[in-house]
C-alpha cells in the first residue's frame, strides 16, 4: 500500500467534526507554525519540493517566496477551490469529507505569508460543500484557531468562503481574483503578478486545495521527509480523480513515481479495465491535456515505463507525451469515439471562454462547429486541416491558458487518431449511430482508411 498523507484519516468516523479531527492530531501544524518564523515555514515548504496540484505544477514554496513583503500592504492567501476541469473531482472529495484539513492548511499557510485575511473561493456548483466548509470554519473560530489573537499568539486571521457562479474561467488565478472583487471574471494581463498586485492590489498568493492541504503534514514532519516520497522533482503524494472504463473509479492518493500500468491495473487502484475491451486512449490530467493513444500509455516513445510523475507523463513533449495536470485521469476502451470526445471537450471550452481574447472567443466556436460537423456525418476532407489550422492560431495567443486548453486536445486527437477523423469524413453513414464503435470498433475498420502498401 502506498503512503497516505491527505487521505490517511479520511475514513475515521466523524472526522468532519472539529472534536474528532482535533483528537486525531488536527491543528498540530498551526501550533508548531505559531512558534516558527514565517521564513522558516516557507523554507520547509521549499525543501519539500511540493508543486502546485491544480495543474501547473509550479513549486509552492517558491511561489510563496515571491510575495511582496516590502510594500507594507496587507497580504492575502486565496485558496482556489473552483474545481471545474472536466474529469477532476479530488478537491471536492477532500473538502467534503475532511474539511478541517484544508482549514488547518489555510491557517498554517497564512502564518507563513503573514496574511491576516484569507479566502476559499469555491465552485458555485459545490453548494453542499460550501455549507460543510462554513460549519467547519465556525468550529475553528469557536476553538480559537481563527479570529483575533489565535491561541494567544498575537496572530490574527479571518477566513471566508466565497461562492463563484459556475464559471470555469475563474479557475485561472487572476480571473478568480477579479470575481472575488465583485467584477466579471476575466483574466488579467501579467505582469504585475498577484504576488505583487493581487486582491485589491495587495500582494496575494493563490494556491489549489490539494496544495494547501499538504502543508500541515510538511510542517508536522519536515520538508525533507516529504521530499523523500516520490521520484526526482515529483515529490510527495498526488490525488488522482480516476474515471472512465475502469472497474474502480474514484479518488486515489498515490506516491508519485508508480507506473501508469500499475495505477490502471492493480487492485489497490483502478482494478483494470471494466470489461475485456482493450485500452484505447488515456487523458491523464483533465480535459485540457493531450490525449495519449494505447501504445504511449504504459511506455514512453523511448520504451521506458510511463510513470505517474510530472516528468514521465510529459516525456516526449506533446508529440508523444501529455501532462499530469490536475490529475483528472480518464480511461477509454475501444468503444470510445475520439472525434465525439474531442467535440465534447471543444463544446465545453467554447461555452466557458470569457470572450476577452479574439483567438479564443472566435476559435473555440469554430473548433466546436467543425468537430460537430465531422461527428454528425457532414464533414469534408479539408475539415481536418482546418481544425489543425484553427487550434494552431489559438495556442499561445491568449491572455490566459484557456486558449491552450482548448487547442491541445484537438491537436493531440488529430496527431494520434487522424485516421479516425478520416473515417468519419469518408463513411458518414457508419458513424451516425451514436454507438458506432461499440459493435464495430475502429481497429476493425481501420483498413478502410489506412494507406495502401504495395
Amino acid at each position: 500500500m502506498g503512503r497516505k498523507i491527505l487521505l490517511d484519516k479520511i475514513n475515521v468516523p466523524g472526522i468532519k467534526s472539529y472534536e474528532v479531527y482535533r483528537r486525531e492530531g488536527g491543528y498540530a501544524s498551526v501550533e508548531k507554525a505559531l512558534k516558527m518564523t514565517p521564513e522558516a515555514i516557507i523554507e520547509e515548504v521549499k525543501a519539500s519540493g511540493l508543486r502546485g496540484r491544480g495543474g501547473a505544477g509550479f513549486p509552492v514554496g517558491m511561489k510563496w517566496s515571491f510575495i511582496d513583503k516590502k510594500s507594507g500592504k496587507p497580504r492575502h492567501l486565496v485558496c482556489n477551490a473552483d474545481e471545474s476541469e472536466p474529469g477532476t473531482f479530488k478537491d471536492r472529495y477532500l473538502m467534503e469529507y475532511i474539511p478541517h484539513l484544508l482549514i488547518e492548511g489555510m491557517i498554517t499557510s497564512s502564518i507563513a505569508l503573514e496574511a491576516n485575511l484569507s479566502y476559499i473561493y469555491i465552485r458555485g456548483e459545490y453548494m453542499w460543500v460550501y455549507k460543510i466548509l462554513e460549519r467547519a470554519i465556525q468550529e475553528a473560530y469557536a476553538a480559537g484557531w481563527l479570529g483575533k489573537n489565535i491561541q494567544g499568539s498575537g496572530f490574527d486571521l479571518d477566513l471566508y468562503v466565497h461562492c463563484g457562479a459556475g464559471a470555469y474561467i475563474c479557475g485561472e488565478e487572476t480571473a478568480l481574483i477579479e470575481s472575488l472583487e465583485g467584477k466579471r471574471g476575466n483574466p488579467r494581463l501579467k505582469p504585475p503578478f498577484p504576488a505583487i498586485s493581487g486582491l485589491w492590489a495587495n500582494p496575494t498568493v493563490v494556491n489549489n486545495v490539494e496544495s494547501i492541504a499538504a502543508v500541515p503534514w510538511i510542517i508536522n514532519n519536515s520538508g525533507a521527509d516529504y521530499a523523500a516520497i516520490g521520484i526526482g522533482r515529483s515529490t510527495g503524494t498526488k490525488l488522482i480523480s480516476a474515471s472512465g472504463n475502469i472497474k474502480k473509479p474514484g479518488v486515489y492518493e498515490i506516491e508519485l513515481g508508480i507506473s501508469v500500468e500499475e495505477f490502471i491495473n492493480s487492485d489497490e487502484y483502478c482494478g483494470g479495465m471494466e470489461t475485456d475491451r482493450p485500452l484505447k486512449a488515456l487523458v491523464p490530467g483533465g480535459s485540457s491535456v493531450p490525449i495519449l493513444p494505447a501504445h504511449l500509455i504504459y511506455k514512453t516513445a523511448n520504451g521506458d515505463d510511463r510513470l505517474m510523475t510530472y516528468e514521465s507523463l510529459s516525456d516526449g513533449g506533446f508529440a508523444t507525451g501529455s501532462m499530469l495536470g490536475s490529475g483528472g485521469f480518464i480511461v477509454y476502451d475501444d468503444r470510445a469515439c475520439i472525434v465525439r470526445n474531442t467535440w465534447n471537450f471543444a463544446r465545453f471550452y467554447h461555452h466557458e471562454s470569457c470572450g476577452q481574447c479574439t483567438p479564443c472567443r472566435e476559435g473555440t466556436g469554430w473548433l466546436e462547429k467543425v468537430l460537430w460537423r465531422i461527428e454528425n456525418g457532414e464533414g469534408r476532407e479539408e475539415d481536418i486541416e482546418l481544425l489543425w489550422s484553427i487550434q494552431s492560431k489559438i495556442e499561445g495567443n491568449t491572455i490566459c491558458p484557456l486558449g491552450d486548453a482548448a487547442s491541445w486536445p484537438v491537436a493531440a486527437a488529430i496527431r494520434h487518431f487522424r485516421e479516425e477523423f478520416e473515417y468519419h469524413v469518408r463513411f458518414p453513414e457508419k458513424i451516425k449511430n451514436r454507438d458506432h464503435f461499440t459493435h464495430e470498433p475502429f481497429h476493425k475498420v481501420r483498413h478502410l482508411v489506412a494507406p495502401q502498401t504495395v
